[in-house]
């Protein structure tokens, strides 16, 4: 069975070697970056099947590091920092990580948290190839919902109001496109936390009450009066159209 290839980008040296030790322990494949170019030029040529990221780092910071990998690649981008803190984990997965740990996790819940997202990865590809489909590159995927001036293109990965073409973070866009598939139905914040983010994600629900706030400025025409995305109180929220 081929060994996984794991870069991990990290600037604290002997942090680096001893992750690198007990993760080549456990059998996968690592290559390492100490910089934020680094860690792009690396992750371009090595191609690897997750990356751990950090945030802190010289020159290009781990979020710029996650935008761009994002752009390029849908694989997996685990990031950790010394900062615990719940903005930051909100913006991290707002750019596309998979998962934001704090580094205070133990090796065991960290080898826990790749070998999940590695599993995640799988079954999508897996599903992907048994249905026919091609794969996330694909132009021409997705359906289009029309709800008056409000325009929402999978196959496009955009949203337009009118004749403008909305600027949207992916966690935004995604979570806009899962409650126009559920049109007219209460969500709960949980629900939505599993389904836009995924079963192993460990925020909280603040995270879905951030990106209704993001959204609502988007396409309702008096965000402090929201007519589109309705709260429904003590469930969550519901989209109208």
């Amino acid at each position: 069975m081929e060994k996984k290839k794991l870069l991990i980008v990290e600037d604290e040296l002997t942090l680096l070697e001893t992750l690198k030790y007990y993760l080549e322990g456990q059998g996968y494949e690592v290559v390492a970056a100490t910089d934020g170019a680094e860690a792009i030029s690396t992750a371009r040529i090595e191609k690897p099947d997750l990356v751990i990221l950090d945030v802190l780092l010289p020159g290009i910071d781990g979020f710029e590091v996650c935008r761009i990998l994002r752009q390029e690649t849908s694989i997996p981008i685990l990031m950790w920092s010394a900062k615990d803190e719940e903005v930051d984990k909100i913006v991290g997965l707002e750019l596309g990580a998979d998962g934001y740990e704090a580094k205070t996790i133990n090796t065991r819940e960290l080898l826990a948290r790749i070998k999940a997202l590695l599993r995640r990865e799988r079954i999508v590809r897996d599903e992907i190839e048994s249905s026919g489909q091609a794969g996330p590159e694909s132009p021409n995927l997705g359906v289009v919902f029309s709800f008056n001036d409000l325009v929402i293109d999978d196959s496009r990965r955009e949203i337009r109001r009118g004749d403008e073409v909305l600027e949207l973070k992916p966690k935004e866009f995604e979570l806009m496109l899962f409650l126009a598939r559920n049109r007219g139905i209460a969500l709960g914040r949980s629900l939505i936390l599993e389904r836009v983010w995924g079963w192993d994600f460990d925020g909280g629900s603040r995270t879905v009450d951030v990106h209704i706030r993001w959204l609502r400025e988007k396409i309702e025409v008096d965000p402090a009066h929201p007519s589109r995305i309705l709260t429904v109180r003590g469930i969550g929220y519901r989209f109208d159209g």
